[in-house]
């Protein structure tokens, strides 16, 4: 029988004034085929969970079956499941297909397995994303959807490659020495004797997922969801149409014009979402005892597609910055706080871990930000009928974890309990406002580090080229040991 999620979608208003719900949860279907002990209900009187559909077999061209369910998937969207068998030639072919619209962007999950319990997560590939494996630099390009697992993704790469490896040793030795040695490994990653390596799950039309953990908010860099507008080849792959342009009449850019302190400027842009023309409203902002910055917002009358943004000039600084932030009563809720997008920002109080690039660059206060996070995990994390109820299919022990999360983080929404955010910005592009003169508010702490040659790398600092050598050409600037030497 259902459980107590499903109970009460079923004892709800919606579910009253909605009794053909087409993409119900699995639970609220199966209701449909249950029966009393001793009650005989005619087949056509009870609910069709599965729908079935003669169609043509493309194999042989006679007549076979698909079969259709039209469900929802926890933490994702409505999906159809379908499944063809042809009794003629016992062709068989199984797919899933997104429901829903083309999301307003693209989506990047990027996911770091280093247990066997990871190869168990659920994965979504529509037929328009890429996967790839990152370390045996595999990739899976797009095609037919699949509704699998980590390790179902990773055997059927493994059943590709070494389906024709027996002909391959007879006639191309070479060729099946190199494969072999991407085979070898991707065993080793299923045995889990390979970890950690990293899968990524790249889809312009946002309808991919890989199924994500509270207990990922505790690890650095396992699980990163990037949001990305797409590109006009992109849109134009998804049949969107090529994306719109802009001409000086409409508007034209923002060449010799002199940006105000204050003053608001509209910009005609294409909207990443539908390509249509939209509109992008960009002001700059002073922010005291910090810098200037650019805020922006995009909004499509067409899509209702919108956006924020918020992004900083000036030059970049030799050293990273750290703040931390106590917050022990509700004024520290209002304070403003920028967290840029290259920042990493802790709770730990409430185990929360938001990585660089997960949420874009936020000006907003500190409860504006913290009911964001709230917000945008609560509406993948609980089904979007069930007010504050999981899943009806979700582990009794994930409802647990999840309700324990939610609840530590609404008691400092609200000021309840105490608790530090901790912003870690290599670029020091972050900022949390003082109720103080500077270095006389005790609840904000701020130091500068040292990046790593890892970050450098990852910001694309390592590369570039800020320093005229003697001939007037562009090198990379040079290290400080260099410099004392010289």
């Amino acid at each position: 029988m259902a459980d107590r999620a499903t109970n009460e979608y079923l004892n709800s208003e919606r579910a009253e004034n909605d009794p053909n719900d087409l993409f119900a949860a699995l639970g609220k279907q199966v209701l449909g085929l249950s029966v009393k002990d001793g009650d005989v209900v005619p087949e056509d009187d009870r609910v069709k969970v599965v729908d079935q559909v003669e169609s043509l077999c493309m194999n042989c061209e006679e007549n076979g079956t698909t079969r259709l369910l039209l469900t929802k998937i926890p933490f994702f969207r409505e999906v159809i499941l379908m499944s063809f068998y042809c009794e003629h030639c016992h062709f068989k072919n199984n797919e899933i297909q997104p429901a829903g619209e083309i999301q307003e962007q693209g989506a990047k999950y990027i996911f770091k397995l280093d247990q066997m319990d990871d190869l168990e997560r659920k994965v979504v590939k529509s037929d328009t994303a890429i996967l790839r494996i990152e370390e045996l630099e595999i990739e899976v390009p797009p095609g037919r959807g699949r509704l699998t697992n980590v390790e179902g993704i990773l055997s059927e790469v493994h059943q590709d490659l070494e389906g024709s490896q027996k002909n391959r040793k007879k006639d191309d030795l070479e060729l099946y020495e190199k494969i072999d040695g991407v085979v070898q490994p991707l065993i080793k990653m299923l045995n889990g004797a390979k970890f950690p390596f990293t899968i990524s799950l790249d889809d312009p039309a946002g309808n991919s997922w890989i199924e994500p953990s509270v207990e990922e908010k505790s690890t650095k860099g396992k699980y990163l969801i990037k949001h990305y507008p797409r590109s006009s080849a992109q849109n134009e792959a998804l049949g969107l149409g090529e994306a719109a342009t802009t001409t000086d009449e409409e508007g034209g850019g923002m060449e010799d014009v002199d940006i105000i302190e204050g003053q608001t400027y509209d910009l005609p842009v294409a909207c990443p979402g539908c390509t249509r023309p939209a509109h992008m409203l960009l002001q700059m902002v002073n922010i005291p005892h910090f810098k200037q910055v650019i805020i922006s917002t995009t909004q499509c009358n067409e899509c209702d597609y919108h956006t924020n943004d918020v992004k900083t000039g000036g030059e970049i600084p030799e050293k990273g910055k750290r703040i931390w932030l106590d917050v022990k009563d509700k004024a520290d809720l209002s304070r403003d706080i920028l967290k840029s997008e290259t920042c990493l920002m802790k709770i730990p109080e409430c185990a929360i871990d938001v990585e660089p690039g997960t949420m874009g660059g936020r000006f907003t206060t500190v409860e504006g930000l913290l009911t964001q996070i709230r917000d945008d995990l609560r509406g993948s994390i609980f089904e979007t009928d069930v007010d504050d109820a999981p899943s009806d299919s979700m582990p009794e022990a994930g409802k647990k974890a999840w309700n324990k999360f939610f609840g530590h983080l609404n008691k400092a929404i609200k000021a309840e309990i105490e608790y530090t955010i901790l912003m870690e910005d290599p670029l020091g592009n972050s900022y949390c406002q003082l109720l103080d003169e500077p270095g006389k508010d005790p609840q904000v702490r701020t130091e500068e580090y040292e990046r790593t040659a890892e970050e450098d790398e990852d910001l694309g600092l390592a590369d570039m080229k800020t320093h005229r050598d003697e001939d007037g050409e562009y090198v990379k600037e040079p290290t400080k040991a260099a410099t004392a030497e010289s």
